[in-house]
């Protein structure tokens, strides 16, 4: 334990002790949690924030994504509170079809791309963690230091929940970092991040109320591409896809001329960016790149999610990998407990299968990058006639299956569960 960590720890006021500490409350993190859970250790969740009501941008769930998370009996409850369907994608250009991915096709029950906000699944999945006595949640928290004892990870040393004074400690057999992109738990494991400028856009996200749709759309009309879809209850979420790190000099020219150009890029919505984008506060801009730690575990610490692999918003892949990673995890987590073996070379195996996959989505996803979203003139001609023949071969066909469902070699392990839950109050 490094001295700062030891300075935070003499300072603490409670220490808890449990099996696994995940750090971070999004769909990888309360997903592994409530795997866990179920498996019978004792499990604490520290999450930075107090509340779900939060901004979100991922929504767009795949059927794999689906299919593990109806394996783990947390779907229903999540659609319950409000979701939409989409039967598949479309690329746009003119009003013209270039390329449609129909889901419909593919095998049910999960055949749609489900446009769920985040805050519905992670309010199910923490409500079912809640329904075991092993937990601890500890939100509001952030996570100051990590305890290590000669190189090995042995928890966390946070800030105190609901406001404690001195703080606590976490001790556990296995600290797993799920908290994002900018992950701390990274930083103070000292992890190198290697970030990768592969996709040459940002996205600035805006909602509109407006009429629903039945498919996931990227629109061409002359501006910059755009990303729509129908998102709950009656809005339409939209990313206008920019040079990369073009937003300034454009934000630079006043609002009005930003707005002009947005209107002008999805004309379809006109009226309602007119009506309904008042100033630069409606925008929030998504800084895109791909990007991996260099190592995704050490002795007593794994990492997962956007906390390990970061990708681009196409293809809605983030949610899907978040919750494959912690299903895949899961069954090595238990092993290792019983074992009293999370050392990084225990790990590896599971480490070195999801780099191989991730990194096939990150291939996947440059190729639809530069399908659908490249600029420029010679794009601009051949980019029609490929999309058309290339979305009518076989092979398009399953990049489609592989797109919708990643890993199939995934599967919630239900032969690893006991019977933990509670009623959920």
């Amino acid at each position: 334990m490094g001295p700062d960590a030891a300075a935070l720890r003499a300072g603490c006021s409670a220490e808890v002790e449990v099996d696994v500490c995940v750090v971070g409350g999004g769909p990888a993190g309360l997903t592994l949690a409530l795997l866990m859970l179920r498996s019978g250790a004792r499990v604490a969740l520290v999450e930075r924030s107090n509340t779900l009501e939060r901004a979100y941008r991922g929504e767009i769930l795949q059927p794999g994504g689906q299919q593990l998370l109806a394996a783990l009996g947390v779907l229903d409850g999540a659609r319950a509170r409000g979701c939409h369907e989409h039967d598949g994608f479309r690329l746009e250009e003119h009003g013209r079809i270039l390329i449609e991915g129909d889901y419909r096709r593919l095998p049910g029950p999960f055949n749609c791309l489900l446009s769920l906000p985040q805050r519905h699944l992670l309010a199910e999945l923490l409500l079912r963690c809640r329904a075991h006595p092993a937990f601890v949640c500890l939100t509001g928290s952030k996570v100051n230091g990590l305890v290590e004892e000669a190189g090995v990870v042995r928890g966390v040393v946070c800030s105190g929940a609901g406001g404690e004074p001195g703080g606590r400690v976490v001790r556990a057999q296995c600290v797993v970092g799920a908290d994002g992109r900018y992950s701390t738990v990274r930083r103070l494991a000292g992890i190198p991040y290697d970030r990768v400028d592969l996709f040459d856009q940002d996205v600035l996200w805006f909602k509109l109320t407006a009429g629903a749709t039945r498919t996931v759309r990227i629109l061409r009309a002359g501006g910059s591409p755009v990303l729509a879809y129908t998102s709950f209850p009656d809005r339409v979420q939209l990313g206008w896809t920019l040079p990369h790190r073009g937003y300034r000099k454009l934000a630079s020219r006043g609002f009005e001329y930003v707005k002009d150009r947005i209107r002008a890029s999805v004309p379809q919505y006109a009226e309602a960016v007119e009506e309904q984008i008042g100033g630069f506060k409606d925008l929030s801009l998504l800084d895109v790149f791909a990007g991996s730690a260099r190592q995704w575990a050490r002795d007593g610490l794994l990492l997962i999610g956007d906390s390990a692999h970061t990708h681009s918003p196409i293809g809605a892949q983030g949610i899907n990998l978040a919750i494959q990673d912690a299903v895949a995890a899961h069954p090595v987590l238990c092993e290792g407990l019983r074992r009293r073996d999370l050392s990084a070379r225990f790990l590896t195996p599971l480490v070195v299968r999801r780099q191989r996959e991730t990194g096939k989505m990150t291939k996947l996803q440059l190729m639809q990058s530069r399908m659908m979203l490249s600029t420029g003139r010679l794009s601009g001609i051949v980019r029609p006639k490929a999309a058309m023949l290339v979305s009518r071969t076989p092979p398009y066909r399953s990049v489609l299956r592989r797109i919708a469902y990643g890993d199939r070699g995934v599967e919630v392990r239900h032969d690893l569960f006991r019977d933990t839950e509670t009623a959920p109050a």
